[in-house]
């Protein structure tokens, strides 16, 4: 095995970051700028653009800004999405009424809104761009099983992603709250506290790809935690998985003592209640989060025994054309660099689809 270099062969920052994206949990949960109720004008859109969805018998793989018209609030979704990509990272919409609606119209209303942010990307092997959170009692040992197939609490990760998106349907009996933390101040943190295992976080490391492999790639990807790229830092970070790497690939990198410390201090920041957030999801809320500055995770959850009432939540993963540059090496994980088409899951056998039932 190659040795670890001793100084980073990428580039570091020059010291800490700052910015809008570096909020810390308490605080920026009183100020509440990521909070916003849909107004009954952009409720009325959506009805409309749902109705002339399904009135013209398009398929969902038909939705586009263009199909999906939404005069008013696309002007405001383009202002969330600046927010999520050049402010605090994330945005909370509340206020849709998914009671109303079928899961089929529901979806539609989800991926027209999320059609004004960016372009869809597959979530899995199978080529879901429409993916379902929800427990499907799997067992997390097998290594093809992801943590959201299971009512299991999530680590901090970021999604292989530009934007991950999820709107609720339904909430589980107790537990499965939203957490929240800004990578850019675990950054920052780790900076001041520990500069040394800091700047391990900049070495390549094997990450597990839970038997989702590209072709002509190894099971796992190698890419450091932290990447400063033309003056910003895009993390991209799932523990777990760097740890199943370890243990399943006896030929990928072994990782250090130290490097063990470093994601061993990222968790525990992560979890440190000064810095994260925590939301609950009610029924009818949107959740944007911009990967490349946060991580997120949830706390587990106890459901309801009948099948019809267990939490269930939609997710999408977008790549919006206005998105950051970012370093050469993601195109092993996001099989293409370039903004608007970037990220997802791509096999030898993936067919790209829309379910509206969980798989």
């Amino acid at each position: 095995m190659s040795a670890v270099p001793e100084v980073p062969a990428t580039p570091l920052p020059p010291g800490p970051i700052g910015g809008p994206a570096a909020w810390k949990g308490p605080e920026i949960d009183r100020n509440r700028t990521w909070l916003r109720s849909f107004t009954p004008d952009e409720l009325e859109e959506i009805d409309v653009a749902v109705r002339e969805h399904f009135a013209a018998g398009r398929e969902m793989g038909d939705i586009s800004p263009t199909s999906f018209r939404l005069p008013t609030l696309a002007k405001t979704l383009s202002t969330v999405l600046e927010q999520v990509l050049h402010g605090c990272g994330f945005v909370l919409l509340r206020g849709f009424p998914v009671g109303r609606y079928s899961t089929a119209e529901a979806a539609v209303a989800y991926l027209g809104i999320g059609a004004h942010l960016g372009s869809f990307r597959s979530q899995n092997a199978k080529g879901h761009l429409l993916g379902h959170v929800r427990d499907l009692g799997l067992d997390i040992r097998k290594p093809t099983t992801r943590y959201y197939q299971t009512n299991r609490e999530l680590e901090y990760h970021t999604d292989s992603c530009d934007i991950v998106g999820l709107l609720c349907l339904k909430t589980a009996r107790s537990g499965g709250e939203s957490r929240l933390v800004s990578s850019v101040t675990l950054h920052d943190e780790m900076l001041r506290r520990r500069p040394d295992l800091w700047r391990l976080l900049f070495n390549p490391m094997p990450t597990d790809r839970r038997g989702e492999v590209p072709p002509g790639m190894l099971p796992w990807f190698e890419l450091p935690v932290f990447n400063w790229h033309k003056g910003e830092l895009s993390t991209i970070y799932a523990g777990q998985y760097i740890r199943s790497a370890q243990q399943n690939f006896p030929q990928a990198r072994r990782l250090t003592a130290a490097e063990h410390a470093a994601l061993d201090m990222l968790d525990a920041l992560s979890n440190d209640p000064e810095l994260n957030l925590t939301m609950e999801f009610r029924p009818g809320d949107m959740q944007f989060v911009h990967n490349h500055q946060m991580l997120h995770s949830r706390t587990d959850f106890e459901d309801w025994p009948e099948p019809e009432k267990r939490r269930h939540l939609l997710r999408l993963w977008l790549a919006p054309a206005g998105a950051r540059e970012l370093p050469p090496a993601y195109a092993q994980r996001y099989g293409t660099i370039e903004p608007g088409n970037r990220g997802g899951i791509i096999t030898r056998h993936t067919t790209l689809t829309f379910v509206l039932e969980p798989q």
